[in-house]
């Protein structure tokens, strides 16, 4: 089964924080959706960051999910990890570098 590939676009810096996830190692974001994932699946992401015309692809994997109807009225969709390489170290780097001084922020996000 080949996986699936969602295209993701971050027009500003506030979704962007809501979405990222600080907290996987290699980074990850998460991923509104209503389609049903396994833990572990295959999930290629076409990444579109604020004020950035690239695209970004990562093949990332499914590192959590909230279901419909979670709690907290929290959105569904899935965690969704990034690989430990170059080209998602890359893509990191210039998440964070976009953030900024926010990820030390208190704000809540869709995440853990």
């Amino acid at each position: 089964m080949r996986p699936s590939v969602i295209q993701l676009v971050f027009r500003e810096k506030g979704a962007l924080y809501a979405a990222y996830m600080p907290l996987l190692t290699d980074g990850g974001l998460f991923v509104p959706t209503t389609r049903e994932y396994r833990l572990g699946e295959d999930i290629y992401l076409l990444l579109s960051l604020p004020d950035d015309p690239q695209r970004f692809p990562v093949a990332g994997k499914v590192a959590w999910i909230t279901p419909a109807n979670a709690s907290g009225g929290r959105t569904q969709g899935v965690g969704v990890r990034f690989p430990n390489d170059e080209k998602s170290r890359q893509v990191k780097l210039k998440i964070e570098e976009l953030l900024g001084t926010t990820l030390q922020s208190a704000k809540p996000t869709q995440t853990l």
